[in-house]
């Protein structure tokens, strides 16, 4: 069976779960346990689970006996240790139907997973996440495959570097830089192993999402079953609840979740630290219960020197005043936040969300500005995508990879200028950004076509999303520095 019909055939059965109230991402965790049963089916030598995680012996249930193992299953392998224990910690069995339980272990006896190769189960794997990212509401948090593979490109990761992602979701990052390192390098053995359980350290604060992960990189191959990579279940904001030192790291690539903290707010004031409610971090610059501002602070305190981070956040960051205006002049003083990627609206699942991509660079022994000038392409005005009917793909991307110039980003060219006024790379001085108002960074240039071109507007549908977006992103922003004056 091809692998998309694979995908369709097991994805659809989600359908027929939801009647009894089974979720997407329910559905998906099942998945994920049944799938690594079934694999520990085909390769006993490789997994040697307790006696008790019988396949066939599951495949051969009924009714009550069906779930009665399956439960036990879960409960043991949660006891065991190691990988094990990360991917099945406090696993539970939500498909109470011992006959739609059973027409799943079905679907899933049919094929051989464990001849197919780690880059075939990984690409299955991914596209069922990606698939929950569609329907489950989550897909704010879902990164666009084509941008993280962009940003990866641009940050161009190499063997031995250490990466990491504060809020690391499913893992799409990691993947995203794992699958660069091993398709433009020669790994010795050495290299292999670090890339398999030194490189990535990751933090996720849902435990069923680092589950995913855990799986996630499982399959491409990440870990073993006695070994894992570093993926924690906490906030990695929170030194406390992390309960170990936060490494340094030569890179960071993240998507930081949106809005404001539901938790203890960082803070660089100790008395205030000693509040219900705050925790302190004296290497940030500000205070503020703003998600992405804390996460943008952290990100920078996480790098080593000459460390280097592509981050995904929204317009706020760009423009909001307050402890946002702190946070963009410390930049452009104590980093090189060298390039600006505006992302277009219509690729995220989830709908109005304004985004971009932060390049920089924590530089060593900065004595003026860390930052002389920062490089903008403008992906947004006049460019239309949506999550199914047109999505973003790598390709579309190309000409910003082009004009970002990896490896000799100081010998850079406009393809804007005064003859040229459609050009989408345009440079901006220091200078020019600190006498902006509030060291504002949303900064357009291009005109809006649809705006001026009144004989050749865009159809009607098109017009109306438009809107719709605008208005959601909007709303959004104003929530943002709402909860910034709380």
């Amino acid at each position: 069976m091809s692998t998309n019909n694979l995908i369709t055939k097991i994805w659809s059965f989600c359908d027929t779960l939801r009647d009894d109230g089974l979720g997407y991402n329910d559905y998906l965790e099942q998945l994920t346990y049944l799938l690594f049963l079934k694999m520990a089916d085909e390769n006993t030598t490789k997994y040697n689970l307790p006696a008790i995680c019988d396949w066939k012996k599951l495949v051969e249930n009924s009714r009550g006996e069906l779930l009665e193992q399956y439960e036990e299953i879960l409960k043991t392998l949660a006891e065991s240790g190691g990988m094990l224990e990360k991917i099945f910690a406090g696993a539970q069995n939500k498909i109470h139907d011992s006959v739609k339980l059973k027409k799943l272990l079905l679907l899933i006896d049919e094929e051989n997973w464990s001849s197919t190769n780690a880059d075939i189960k990984g690409e299955i794997y991914e596209s069922l996440l990606q698939k929950n990212a569609e329907n489950s509401g989550a897909g704010q948090y879902f990164t666009p495959r084509p941008v993280i593979q962009a940003m990866v490109e641009c940050i161009k990761p190499l063997p031995m570097e250490t990466i990491a992602d504060p809020s690391c979701g499913t893992g799409g990052f990691f993947l995203g830089a794992l699958n660069y390192i091993r398709e433009n390098n020669k790994l010795t053995v050495d290299k292999e192993n670090f890339l398999k359980f030194e490189t990535f350290h990751g933090w996720e604060i849902e435990k069923a999402t680092a589950r995913l992960c855990l799986m996630n990189l499982y399959l491409h191959g990440i870990g073993d079953l006695k070994k894992t990579p570093d993926i924690q279940v906490s906030d990695s904001l929170n030194p406390r609840k992390v309960g170990k030192e936060i490494p340094r790291v030569k890179i960071v690539l993240a998507n930081p979740p949106f809005g404001r903290s539901s938790s203890d707010i960082p803070t660089i004031d100790k008395n205030q630290a000693q509040k219900d409610g705050y925790f302190l971090r004296e290497d940030f610059w500000v205070t503020t219960g703003n998600k992405q501002l804390a996460f943008l602070q952290h990100i920078v305190s996480m790098l080593e020197e000459n460390g280097r981070a592509a981050v995904v956040l929204p317009d706020s960051v760009l423009f909001e005043g307050g402890a946002g205006e702190i946070i963009r002049k410390k930049m452009l003083d104590e980093v090189n936040l060298h390039t600006i990627l505006r992302l277009p609206t219509g690729i995220f699942y989830a709908q109005g969300v304004k985004s971009n991509v932060l390049f920089f660079e924590k530089k060593k022994n900065v004595k003026k500005n860390g930052t002389s000038e920062v490089w903008f392409y403008d992906y947004r005005t006049n460019i239309h995508h949506t999550p199914k009917n047109n999505q973003i793909a790598f390709k579309h991307l190309k000409e910003f990879i082009d004009c970002y110039n990896i490896g000799s980003e100081n010998k850079r060219s406009e393809t804007w200028s005064t003859e040229n006024t459609k050009g989408r790379w345009r440079r901006y001085s220091y200078d020019e950004i600190i006498e902006r108002d509030k060291t504002n960074l949303d900064i357009f240039w291009l005109k809006d076509d649809s705006l001026i071109d009144i004989e050749n507007l865009p159809e009607p549908e098109m017009l109306l999303e438009d809107i719709i977006e605008n208005i959601e992103s909007t709303l959004a922003n104003f929530k943002t520095i709402k909860d910034s004056l709380i």
